[in-house]
């Protein structure tokens, strides 16, 4: 088992991590902006969702194909760029303003999937987690893949709370901002120029 102390020193790594600005953090900040603190809470279970993926992928040794392959590597950030430039000519073409109140189930659920693609399309999560998640586990505590498992938990616990609290604080504002068409058309707009920055950023990275 994983001494308290080692567990509390990662989870407060992982909150660290989670404030340090990011393709993630910013993406849950302007859907929240756009869409308002539930769509905001949505994107943040669907990048958490993606999170349980990578873990799984560490515990089970398939995220060393990142790591390893160049060509795996080159093949799922382009997919996650397209994925990305797709959002960015979504919010572009969106001149029409949009309720917050009006969401809706299916919207709540797209967002949910933005989130999921959005993280698990990011071969970048994959290495990292390969390269932190093991800093904490130890054979002689037990099987590994279980203390990974533990550990995957606990940063997506940190993840829920760092997100939660940026979707909360930017749903908030971004109710005051929505009561204005133009302003809304601005958002959106900037949301498009986050989605093609953070695309070429994905696009031009490397292992």
């Amino acid at each position: 088992m994983i001494p308290v102390e080692l567990l509390s020193a990662f989870f407060a790594a992982s909150i660290l991590l989670g404030l340090a600005p990011g393709p993630d953090n910013i993406f849950v900040l302007t859907q929240s902006a756009l869409h308002g603190k539930g769509a905001g809470f949505s994107v943040t279970l669907g990048l958490c969702t993606g999170l349980v993926v990578h873990t799984l992928a560490v515990a089970m040794g398939v995220a060393v194909i990142f790591q390893v392959s160049a060509t795996a590597f080159t093949a799922l950030k382009l997919v996650g760029a397209a994925y990305l430039l797709y959002l960015a000519w979504q919010a572009f073409r969106a001149a029409a303003p949009v309720s917050m109140e009006t969401g809706g189930a299916l919207n709540r659920f797209k967002l949910y999937r933005r989130g999921i693609l959005m993280n698990i399309t990011n071969p970048k999560v994959s290495i990292f987690f390969l390269a932190f998640l093991p800093q904490f586990a130890d054979p002689d505590r037990g099987p590994v893949s279980v203390q990974i498992l533990l550990l995957g938990a606990l940063f997506i616990v940190a993840t829920i709370l760092v997100f939660g609290s940026v979707a909360l604080l930017a749903g908030t504002l971004g109710a005051w901002l929505n009561r204005s068409a133009n302003v809304q058309r601005a958002l959106n707009r900037v949301a498009g120029a986050v989605f093609v920055g953070l695309a070429l950023t994905l696009a031009v990275s490397r292992r």
